[in-house]
Parts: C-alpha cells; structure tokens; sequence
C-alpha cells in the first residue's frame, strides 16, 4: 500500500516536534556547554581563592598564635603593673602619713619660731638695756678716773705742802700726819670702789660675749 502525501503530511507532522525538541535539547545543550565552561573558570576561581584562602588562614593561624603569645605576656605585664599599683598604694598611703606628720613639725616649728622671735626680741632689749648700763658704768668709771686723777693731784699736793710745813716746823706735824692718813684712806676707798667697778664691767662684758 503506497503511502499519500496526506500520511507523509502526517508523520511529518509527527517529528516536528520532536525535531523541535532535539533542537531545543541542542541549544540546551550549547548553554550548558557555556555553563560547564563558566562553572570550570568559576571552580578554577575558587580553588585559586581557596588556596588564597588557605595561606590566609595559615597567616592568621600564626598571628594568633603570635596574639596568644603577646597577650600571655600582656596579662603578665597587667600582673606585674597590679603588683606595681599595690606598692604605689601603700608608698602613696606612707607618703600621706609623713606629710601629715611634716604638716605637725611644721606647725611645731612655726610655734617655735614665734618663740624664738619673742626671745630674740627680749634679748635685744636686754641688750639694749646693757649697752646702757655699759654706757652709764663706762661714764662712771671715766668719773672715778677723774676723781682719782684729782685726788692724785689733792695728795700731791698736800704732801708737798706737808713736806713744806715740816720742814719750817714740826708743830704741826701730828696734825698734818693725821690729814694725809685720812687722805689715804679715802684714797685706798677710792681705789676699792675702782676694782669692785672693775669687776663688774668684766661681768657685764663677760655676759655680753654670751649673748652675742
């Protein structure tokens, strides 16, 4: 039986789409030969970066080792810095207690400055009240000075006209005798008087060398 070209028709008809089909399953096919081609640059990619990867994990293994390392020796140092701080404390806190005791001697001292300034005060006027007195027994002793400088020259003069009246007579002579004993009393008297003088003007001298 021959076939028509109705049948011919139909079988075409029939792989049309199964032409169709192949061809889709070509251009599938083409695409996912891109794909497979894209997918091997994209894993050749991947293993690139994962080898980077890998090295960059191996750097930061050693980096944090190196961190271990460098934080046992920070918390070493911390410990260290503690310990440091405590000693600073209990440095701090003996400081404290000697200031204050410094503050209390200062004090003390200021006190004992007054004092001293109130002494010292007392001492100049003392002394001035010496210098004085040193004045007034130097004024005397220049008086005794002169006293006994004129009674040098009373007595010498009195001898002489002693010696004068003797020698025109003796009449007189236990009357004259008994005026120059009184004379010379008075003169040994004055002459007491000079060296209790003097010994006080050594005092006063002696107890100016020890205030001064």
């Amino acid at each position: 039986m021959a076939l028509t070209n109705d049948d011919l028709q139909a079988i075409a008809n029939l792989f049309k789409p199964i032409q169709d089909d192949i061809q889709m399953i070509k251009e599938e096919i083409h695409t996912l030969k891109k794909d497979t081609t894209e997918l091997k640059g994209d894993i050749q990619n991947l293993k690139q970066d994962v080898q980077i990867l890998k090295q960059e994990t191996q750097e930061l293994k050693q980096d944090v080792q190196i961190l271990k390392q460098e934080t046992q020796e920070l918390k070493q140092d911390v410990q260290i810095l503690k310990q440091e701080t405590q000693e600073l404390k209990q440095d701090v806190q003996f400081l404290k207690q000697e200031t204050q005791e410094l503050k209390q001697d200062v004090q003390f001292l200021k006190q004992e400055t007054q004092e001293l300034k109130q002494d010292v005060q007392f001492l100049k006027q003392e002394t001035q009240e010496l210098k004085q007195d040193v004045q007034f027994l130097k004024q005397d002793v220049q008086d005794l000075k002169n006293r006994v400088t004129s009674i040098e020259i009373t007595l010498e003069n009195e001898t002489n006209r002693g010696i004068k009246v003797i020698a025109e007579g003796h009449l007189n002579l236990d009357r004259k005798l008994s005026e120059a004993l009184k004379v010379e009393n008075e003169k040994e008297l004055l002459l007491l008087r000079v060296s209790h003088l003097e010994n006080e003007m050594r005092k006063v001298k002696d107890r100016l060398n020890q205030i001064a």
